[in-house]
């Protein structure tokens, strides 16, 4: 896995000595993230250097920097484990409360005239309370990221990003769930019984199998939305990235063979999505026979990892597995979205140099592109369920956002969310999308 650390390193202000210590780091394999002066005297600079370190490699940097006689490690520190020091989200209040009438108002004696007003009309829920811009985070924690099965308490920290996600992005509450040890029966019934604190449920990090029968009683259960985001969060940005690229070289999407490694639940959802969209012909690659069952029952057809690459035009993976497309499988123009987090199944400059058109990863085609705007605009048409039109509207929304030489838009410009939403609440609200 690749980490992020900061280094701050002392440099004799003289010309040529810091591109001196630059080549140390080169020629220790690194990647620099980022170069910063934050300190600067006449004999010498204090620089800021980020790194980006794989955490199997053996960090010997510390001692061939202060052996050079024209610099010195003042200190490192892990910027991510920083950045996450006392959790990313805590809850506050929208109105102040600062005098004893405003005390009595909003909590009691006043909160009993709203409690008795919705008992009377549970759709005032949405009015005087904030369950229409809430939403239940739940996990298992049995598929966190690329990890895999490492419980819900260590999926947190995931679970937190989204919400911190969810409120800068979309202003929506949301509130992390965690179901440690819990059998699909149990996540179910629990949902269903929490249900009626939020608005909406994104489900998060949950494996498959286990996932599509899990969503599919909720969906089936629930009048509120629910969406599997590893699925279609997932799909959404895929199929916007697939948009761009095929504009941009001329290629018509539909037309394209495409190929999906790794059939789980990204994959499934991706593959769903891209048929639904009008993709003619999809090819799987799977090591489970469920899983390209279930392809199959979708309409794709099933392959071996090399015939796939030999054949298709357009490679997707989301195998959870680092390096699993070598160099030499690439084809002479293929477009490959490697997207596993946080290790590709082939690095987006490897892909390129050994002759794919294109290539990105999971860093770039990131699922944090659509649901804040899906779930906005799921909360806002008042919809019980989401549908395909609605997650292709998404994006064609992100698509079409994108700069003339980018796949996709930036994640953290707000006006992006504030389009996909309403281009979610269009299409929710369509008459087809309302009678299904």
């Amino acid at each position: 896995m690749k980490i992020p650390e900061v280094y701050l390193i002392e440099v004799e202000h003289m010309p040529g000595n810091l591109a001196r210590v630059l080549q140390v780091v080169g020629s220790k394999g690194l990647t620099v993230e980022g170069l910063q002066a934050v300190e600067r005297t006449q004999q010498k600079t204090i620089w800021e250097l980020t790194l980006e370190f794989d955490e199997s490699v053996n960090d010997d940097l510390f001692d061939a920097i202060n052996a050079m006689p024209i610099a010195r490690v003042l200190g490192r520190s892990d910027r991510v484990m920083h950045r996450h020091e006392g959790g990313k989200i805590h809850t506050v209040g929208k109105s102040l409360i600062g005098s004893w009438q405003a005390l009595r108002d909003m909590y009691t004696p006043g909160v009993a005239r709203v409690c008795l007003a919705i008992e009377e009309d549970p759709a005032l829920a949405k009015k005087y309370t904030n369950i229409n811009n809430t939403v239940g985070i739940v996990t298992d924690g049995t598929a966190i990221l690329g990890l895999g099965d490492i419980g819900a308490l260590a999926g947190l920290p995931v679970m937190e990003g989204k919400a911190a996600l969810f409120s800068q992005l979309a202003d929506i509450s949301g509130v992390p769930i965690l179901l440690e040890h819990s059998t699909p029966d149990q996540i179910v019934e629990t949902v269903r019984r929490i249900a009626p604190s939020f608005g909406a449920i994104q489900l998060e990090d949950i494996a498959a199998p286990a996932c599509f029968d899990i969503e599919r009683r909720l969906c089936d259960s629930l009048n509120i939305p629910v969406l599997h985001d590893d699925q279609h969060g997932t799909a959404v940005v895929t199929l916007a990235a697939l948009l761009s690229a095929t504009r941009q070289v001329g290629v018509d999407l539909k037309d394209s063979v495409v190929g999906h490694i790794g059939l789980g639940a990204a994959g499934i959802g991706i593959t769903r999505l891209l048929l639904s969209y009008g993709v003619k012909r999809m090819l799987g690659a799977d090591l489970s026979e469920d899983s390209l069952q279930r392809f199959e029952a979708q309409g794709g057809e099933r392959a071996t990892l090399e015939d796939l690459m030999r054949t298709c035009d357009i490679v997707v993976a989301t195998t959870g597995v680092r390096g699993l497309i070598k160099p030499e499988m690439v084809r002479q123009g293929q477009m490959i979205l490697a997207l596993t987090n946080p290790d590709p199944e082939i690095e987006p400059a490897v892909a390129i140099k050994h002759g794919a058109r294109f290539a990105a990863d999971g860093k770039n085609v990131n699922n944090v592109l659509a649901f804040p705007g899906l779930f906005r605009g799921a909360l806002d048409a008042g919809v019980t369920k989401f549908t395909e039109a609605m997650l292709v509207a998404a994006a064609e929304c992100l698509s079409g956002l994108a700069k003339e030489d980018h796949l996709i838009p930036d994640a953290l410009e707000r006006s992006v969310h504030d389009a996909v939403a309403i281009a979610v609440v269009a299409a929710a609200l369509e008459p087809a999308a309302l009678a299904a």
